[in-house]
C-alpha cells in the first residue's frame, strides 16, 4: 500500500531513502488522480521492498507542492538520493510509471 506522505514524515521517507521513491501528488477532487491512485496503489505491492510508492495530498500538504512547483495534479516525481530524477505531469499507464521506476533501480 502506498504511504501517505507529510511534513512530518517526508525527510525520513523520501529524502533519506535508499530506494527510489515514486511520489503521487493528488487531491480527492481531481479525476484523473482517481484513475491514477488504484495504479499507484499496485505499483506500491509489485515493488515492495524495492521501492517506496507514497502519496501527497495538494490540499493537505501545500508547502510539500509548493516546494516541487506541483501546478498540475496529478504528477508524479521520481526521487533518488533526494533529488528528483524524473517526472510524470499527468495520467499515465502502469507501464510507462513502471519504467521511469525500473531505470532508477540499476
Amino acid at each position: 500500500m502506498a504511504i501517505e506522505l507529510t511534513t512530518n514524515n517526508w525527510e525520513e521517507q523520501v529524502m533519506q531513502s535508499d530506494k527510489p521513491v515514486l511520489v503521487d501528488f493528488w487531491a480527492e477532487w481531481c479525476g484523473p488522480c482517481r484513475m491514477v491512485g488504484p495504479i499507484v496503489e499496485e505499483l506500491a505491492g509489485e515493488y515492495e521492498g524495492k521501492a517506496l510508492i507514497g502519496k501527497v495530498n495538494v490540499d493537505e500538504h501545500q508547502d510539500i507542492a509548493g516546494k516541487y512547483g506541483i501546478r498540475n495534479i496529478p504528477t508524479l516525481l521520481v526521487f533518488k538520493n533526494g533529488e528528483v530524477v524524473d517526472k510524470q505531469v499527468g495520467a499515465a499507464p502502469k507501464k510507462a510509471l513502471a519504467e521511469k521506476l525500473e531505470a532508477q533501480m540499476n
